[in-house]
């Protein structure tokens, strides 16, 4: 069964510097979370509050509606997936997985007959006299998840399982994370670095910095309409355009060129920033659009499926393009040329400055 998690004003200090600020977080029962952010941002912390491995300096912590700020975290119904997988080399698999099983006092025959059905469950019996050094980067993963998962967790915890994997392991590793979350149907609480593995596998994703969180949503919502331009960075995939307010929906980039969009400035603001994503601005004058900026194309990278086109504004500004291959070679263009985009009014947000 799953329970949910919910922090109210939950802070965390070591010593004098604060890793969590006073954050209000709350992730339904049998939801996949991933805390997203830079290294140093608060995230795995959070997780380790959670798990009952770092204490609460302030704010209250719940799992299921108990509060459990105070309690070990053997008593919270949490399991965690630690990132080194954290696995005794001197023990075979199946031994690695009952061994929790083993501290609570069950018997040799049940728990040995658990962790079989366990390591039966993510796909690796034949494993089971193995020890850790003769197995795989994935295998061993799939052991430790094994192992988090014997006791019946109601909230699995896990600290950047995928980040010691090869890029295609890694997505193998993340349909197996999903399925297994889905059929198991308890709560994930996933901490990861990487935004296309928040984006394939997450619910809700939590955008943190600096010990705060920026953003709460879920994955296309973050995605399509992210709050400020930290998020927006961070996730990719925007470009974030500089420009002055004109009234109403009208704007003047650096250039001077104007700009409208189906939104309009607060009064009070003397420059904003906007958020177009990449894969929604074309060349012109291919695609005949209302709002254009000119610039001088910066690099030009092949991507298989699309073509990513950088070019610098009048401003000085980055900005990204990506192309698909064949509107890229229909009118390619080079490194130094003088080239104009455009984009739809509706394709571009203002952000919290």
């Amino acid at each position: 069964m799953a329970d949910g998690v919910e922090l109210i004003a939950v802070t965390k200090r070591y010593g004098t510097v604060t890793a969590v600020d006073g954050i209000d977080l709350r992730i339904p029962a049998g939801s996949y979370c991933c805390l997203i952010g830079p290294s140093g941002c608060g995230k795995t912390s959070t997780l380790r509050m959670i798990a009952g491995h770092e204490a609460v300096t302030e704010g209250d912590l719940l799992i299921g509606g108990r509060n459990v700020t105070g309690l070990p975290p053997a008593r919270r119904g949490t399991a965690m997936m630690f990132q080194n997988y954290a696995l005794f080399p001197h023990l075979s698999c199946l031994d690695n997985v009952a061994f929790s099983l083993r501290m609570r006092g069950v018997g040799r025959e049940e728990r040995r007959r658990r962790a079989a059905e366990m390591l039966e469950r993510v796909h690796l019996p034949e494993m089971a006299a193995r020890r850790p050094a003769q197995l795989s980067g994935g295998q061993q993963q799939r052991v430790a998840l094994a192992r988090a998962l014997i006791t019946n967790p109601s909230v699995l915890l896990l600290d950047e399982p995928l980040s010691a994997l090869d890029p295609f392991l890694r997505g193998r590793m993340r349909e197996e994370l999903k399925r297994l979350q889905r059929d198991l149907g308890i709560t994930f609480v996933h901490v990861t670095h990487a935004q296309d593995e928040a984006m394939a596998l997450a619910d809700l994703i939590v955008v943190m910095e600096r010990g705060r969180i920026l953003q709460s949503d879920a994955p296309r919502a973050v995605f399509e309409r992210p709050r400020t331009p930290f998020v927006a960075r961070f996730l990719g995939g925007h470009n974030i355009i500089e420009c002055r307010p004109l009234g109403g929906g009208a704007f003047a980039l650096p250039d001077g060129s104007a700009i409208r969009l189906d939104e309009a400035a607060p009064a009070t603001a003397a420059t904003v920033r906007l958020a177009v994503r990449s894969d929604r601005m074309r060349l012109m004058p291919g695609a005949d659009l209302p709002n254009r900026m000119a610039g001088e194309v910066t690099a030009v990278e092949y991507h298989g499926s699309f073509v990513r086109v950088a070019m610098q504004d009048a401003g000085g500004a980055d900005h990204s393009l990506l192309l698909s291959e064949a509107d890229f070679y229909a009118r390619p263009v080079a490194l130094g040329d003088r080239v104009v985009a455009g984009f739809a009014s509706s394709d571009a947000h203002l952000l919290a400055n």
